[in-house]
């Protein structure tokens, strides 16, 4: 109840002062690029932002610093970026595509690629940015961009439920005693950093287009 709250007031504030191509709902990529009538280039639009997206985060990947069973990575600000400015379906597509050509021999990953990479320690915290990718596009769709502090919330809540099946996989290895010390703990900093850059960038963009 509380978000939709927050979402409610938001858009009905926001919406007087916007254009009406920016008051209605929808990604910041769709306003950046030029709408294509023909269905075939739409769909080819998609494909190479879907691809795009998956790229970034794999390079994003091998911005890393190791430090134990889990690298510190710029993975989830690429994740986060991914669901806000394709929206939730291109973004969850963007990781899908991520994870799969990854297992497929793509040696993306934070420490390779492969099939191999199923008994990865860390194979869970890319579920998990399929998931995160698709909370933080649904959200950005209701308009929680256009404000930095519904922004944040968003970055926050996605890069809280990559956690979860991260976490969970994690465990496995390192057993439920030791997982939040080996998995979440040393990141909590990094991540706050991440969101709040993250969170800061789409309102700029959405006052940029306006």
């Amino acid at each position: 109840m509380r978000l939709k709250n927050i979402n409610l007031t938001f858009v009905t504030e926001a919406s007087p002062h916007l254009p009406p191509r920016l008051a209605s709902r929808g990604s910041v990529i769709d306003l950046i690029i030029p709408r294509i009538e023909n269905k075939t280039l739409t769909i080819l639009k998609d494909v190479l932002l879907v691809l795009s997206f998956a790229i970034l985060t794999g390079i994003s990947a091998k911005l890393k610093i190791e430090i134990g069973a889990v690298p510190i990575t710029m993975q989830t600000f690429a994740v986060l970026l991914s669901g806000a400015l394709l929206g939730s379906k291109r973004g969850a597509l963007s990781q899908i595509s991520y994870l799969f050509f990854g297992l497929f021999g793509i040696s993306w990953f934070s420490r390779g690629g492969g099939i191999s990479y199923l008994i990865s320690p860390t194979f869970g915290y890319i579920i998990g940015f399929v998931f995160a990718a698709h909370l933080v596009g649904l959200l950005a769709e209701k308009g929680f961009d256009r404000n930095i502090k519904t922004a944040i919330l968003a970055m926050f809540l996605g890069n809280l439920i990559l956690y979860i099946p991260g976490l969970l996989w994690l465990a496995k290895f390192v057993g439920f005693s030791k997982v939040l010390t080996v998995g979440f703990y040393p990141f909590i900093f990094g991540d706050l950093l991440k969101i709040i850059l993250a969170g800061s960038v789409l309102p700029l963009g959405w006052k940029f287009i306006k």
